[in-house]
């Protein structure tokens, strides 16, 4: 049975608990006069509408009206009940918690799990961390991090440990401290299939912190032994005190931070975020093991009205910063890109570089929009009708994504002069873009496999088929290659139905099954699953067979390319046919540069 608090208790909270304190964890506040005023944390808004008034020991939203005091405000961004927010408050600010009828606290089962589950991982978090600084079992580990150029006062900061290689310890030393078989079961430190097994072994542990500093979760990083056999990184699961999709790694080290620069980077994982704030760089963060998520942005929304983004520069962190750029433009926020020069990731550079040099790359990061164009330019062949109209469609969503129609008018000038068309064409073509959208899927759909026809199975379909193994090689795939870029119908129809699956969120084979129109593409799919081909698949292997249907593809591009070449030798009086082999060079000198960076060096000539 639960106790139900006191009146007198709740009247003590609020006339303790400093509203403007509370709220200031979670919404950049500037004060003006007897309010203290913000962007509300409910609803997207650049102009602050959200004032906190302490007299009144309220806060009140003048754009979605959303109001009430401390209690009601804890309850709402923490996604707690009543009961759970009053005592949160009563501990902030060391208020008494007495109940009616003589209820006695001890008795209550349900209420503090939550608690006692962070206290768990708390304990965890020092015996893990202690494997690492101070046992013979770790030093390995420790030597491993070092070398990297993480420093011990950094190392103690975040915690990081190191987990037993034997598996069967923890389960026994926490038995001995008293904990349940069946509480421990449930803590998601353990296997579900084998409880007394650990979850994390021999492995580099990083704790996961909430945003009041308590561990609640972990994610371990694979140091030695068969890479083909366990993933770099194993990352706790949803649990009752830890939610991935709305928690950030570091933000309880980042926040003050991020408050005072009004500006926050969201980085690929753990050891990015720590290389920054090792060189200073304090207002780092990074998602869990998952992309970036539009909970994850509204905790930083209340600081920041700048986002930079560090992600990878391979195909998926490409994709990953993509679809960030348009979630946190969605939110009302500006978006810079941090590009890295002569290393992969930020760890990288301050091992070599130093931190002077990180510095220096993020104070160059560059607009979105510029990003954006940049990769475009890339990825299309921007002097052609066909070209340009692809760049454009692709460039459209970020426009969409704008707030204003300042912001959406300036973006589709830049995109005129990008592609050296008039704005008025360029928003005709954006005011249109639904219709132009169905014709290119029309295109697409007649260029698919005919239904009924046998499956031709070739190294294009096997490579297709192999990225539904691997969520992360299917973004590396859909950020290199198009439907344009397959030959065989088969393997472009399945590629189609994977990117539709992609967007809607779900790359299962089932959703892939039920997306599929082509009974042979299906047929093919089920014989895979049965027979375990997918096992069989490693991410270098898919990542290789991505690699060669590039270069294939350009190949039949450049051959393509020398054959109108070749057709126009005896044509070249006809001044238009002068502007068109121009052009055909350009393009040949393009795709020439992108296959000579694959290691495939052709000669300069026509016939070549």
């Amino acid at each position: 049975m639960e106790g139900i608090i006191s009146p007198e208790t709740k009247d003590a909270v609020l006339s303790s608990a400093d509203i403007v304190s509370v709220v200031s964890d979670y919404v950049q506040l500037e004060q003006k006069g007897n309010q203290w005023w913000g962007c509300c944390p409910f609803h997207h808004e650049k102009t602050p509408s959200f004032s906190v008034t302490p007299e009144k020991n309220m806060f009140y939203c003048f754009g979605c009206h959303e109001g009430g005091d401390a209690i009601k405000f804890v309850m709402e961004m923490e996604k707690i009940r009543f009961p759970e927010a009053l005592k949160l408050l009563a501990k902030k600010f060391g208020v008494e918690i007495k109940y009616t009828n003589n209820f006695v606290p001890n008795a209550e089962k349900t209420d503090n799990t939550k608690e006692l589950y962070i206290d768990l991982y708390n304990r965890v978090a020092d015996m893990f961390h202690y494997g690492l600084v101070k046992t013979e079992a770790g030093k390995f580990a420790l030597d491993y991090i070092t070398k990297r150029g993480i420093s011990l006062e950094t190392i103690e900061k975040f915690k990081l440990g190191y987990s037993p290689s034997d598996r069967t310890w923890l389960k026994k030393f926490l038995r001995a401290k008293n904990f349940s078989d069946e509480f421990l079961a449930k803590s998601g430190l353990f296997s579900r299939n084998y409880p007394d097994i650990a979850f994390f072994s021999d492995r580099l542990m990083f704790p996961i912190f909430d945003r009041r500093g308590q561990a609640v979760a972990f994610g371990g990083r694979f140091l030695r032994g068969d890479p083909e056999k366990s993933p770099k990184y194993l990352n706790s699961g949803d649990l009752i005190q830890y939610k991935k999709g709305e928690t950030l790694y570091a933000f309880n080290f980042a926040k003050q931070a991020i408050r005072e620069n009004k500006k926050v980077i969201f980085c690929e994982g753990y050891m990015d975020c720590i290389a920054y704030h090792q060189c200073g760089i304090n207002y780092a963060v990074a998602p869990l093991g998952t992309a970036l998520t539009e909970d994850q942005i509204k905790i930083v929304r209340g600081f920041a009205d700048t986002i930079l983004l560090s992600f990878d520069s391979d195909g998926a962190g490409q994709a990953a910063t993509m679809r960030a750029i348009l979630m946190c433009r969605k939110q009302g926020l500006t978006v810079k890109i941090i590009r890295l020069h002569n290393a992969k990731d930020p760890a990288e550079i301050m091992l070599n570089f130093g931190a002077e040099t990180l510095t220096n790359e993020v104070n160059s990061a560059i607009l979105d929009s510029d990003y954006l164009l940049s990769f475009l330019s890339q990825k299309y062949q921007k002097d052609t009708p066909e070209g340009k109209a692809k760049f454009a469609l692709d460039f459209f969503p970020y426009v969409d994504a704008l707030q204003t129609d300042i912001q959406k008018e300036s973006s589709l000038n830049l995109l005129g002069r990008t592609l050296n068309i008039s704005l008025e064409a360029v928003k005709r073509d954006f005011f249109n873009r639904e219709n132009l959208n169905k014709r290119r899927l029309a295109t697409k759909t007649e260029s698919q496999a005919p239904v009924g026809s046998e499956v031709v199975i070739n190294a294009e379909f096997r490579a297709v088929l192999a990225v539904l193994s691997d969520t992360n090689q299917f973004e590396l795939m859909q950020s290199r290659l198009t439907e344009d870029d397959f030959e065989n119908p088969f393997a472009r129809t399945l590629f189609s139905t994977l990117k539709e699956c992609y967007k809607a969120g779900d790359l299962s084979f089932v959703s892939v099954l039920n997306h599929c129109n082509h009974d042979g593409i299906k047929q093919k799919i089920t014989e895979s699953v049965s027979r375990g081909e997918f096992s069989q698949f490693t991410a270098q292997s898919v990542a290789e067979s991505i690699e060669q249907l590039e270069i294939n593809s350009l190949k039949r591009k450049r051959k393509s390319i020398l054959e109108q070449i070749n057709s126009l030798q005896s044509q070249l009086s006809i001044p238009a046919n002068q502007e068109l082999m121009t052009r055909l060079f350009e393009q040949k000198k393009y795709i020439d540069e992108k296959i000579n960076k694959k290691g495939l060096v052709y000669g300069s000539g026509t016939g070549s």
